[in-house]
């Protein structure tokens, strides 16, 4: 198995790359809510659109849930359990 490690705070995603990525799931799923980056900016999660949700990681990558694991054709956001068992599983 290949290993890429890409630094996406010094190589932003393109928007057609965070699209990729998404698969058809929603923005939401890549979307770190709980980053401090988030709260700062002070918006009402449920008023925000998918495109809102792009558009905000295209401008600060803190916002995409960390790791971004790509196995095959499975794409893994974030850190939990559950995703963590996943990856193992794969």
């Amino acid at each position: 198995m290949e290993l890429i490690d890409r630094d996406f705070f010094k190589d932003p995603f393109t928007s057609d790359e965070i699209t990729m990525l998404l698969q058809g799931s929603k923005p939401a799923d890549m979307f770190n809510f709980r980053s401090p980056s988030f709260k700062k900016l002070e918006l009402e999660r449920d008023q925000l659109k998918s495109e809102d949700l792009i558009k905000l990681m295209l401008k600060e990558p803190r916002l995409i849930r960390r790791p971004v694991v790509r196995i095959g054709r499975k794409v893994y956001f974030g850190a939990s359990a559950e995703t963590l068992a996943d990856i193992i599983k794969s």
